[in-house]
């Protein structure tokens, strides 16, 4: 038997670590701690304190975006992110990290610029992107990871 698609990911309302079946998405998960929902139809935010359980404890690939609300590259970037996160729900895990409040994992990946796109496979970088790119350099991105 195959390990099924698993996510971890934080609740957007009590920050509780869950663990997300991703065959069943459409019976729409909850928090295990406050019973809202976990909607993965978007870019899910992770933190520093975070960061490492949600990439190495999910089975799919994962996509961190490394951002800051002031960035207008990353501004650029975010709607084409929002659509991946609906469109490849069940299939990979958009994650944003914002790192003017999360100074600490930037720095640990050699963060210099923004935006900066990195794919983690099992917690492990396996692709990356600085800048922000147009929809078929994303697309062609995504497809190597």
């Amino acid at each position: 038997m195959t390990d099924p698609r698993t996510a971890t990911v934080a609740c957007p309302f009590c920050s509780t670590l869950n663990r997300v079946d991703l065959a069943k998405l459409d019976k729409g998960p909850k928090c295990g701690n406050c019973g809202r929902p976990i909607l993965l139809d978007r870019p899910i935010a992770v933190s520093d304190s975070s960061f490492d359980r949600v990439t190495s404890e999910t089975t799919v690939p994962v996509v961190v975006d490394f951002y800051a609300d002031w960035c207008g590259p990353c501004k650029i970037m975010a709607p084409l992110l929002d659509d991946v996160a609906r469109h490849r729900q069940g299939e990979l895990l958009v994650l944003k990290l914002d790192t003017d409040r999360n100074p600490q994992t930037g720095p640990r990946f050699g963060i210099r610029g923004i935006p900066t796109l990195i794919a983690f496979r099992n917690g492990k970088e396996v692709a990356r992107r600085v800048g922000a790119v147009p929809l078929a350099e994303l697309d062609a991105f995504l497809k190597g990871i």
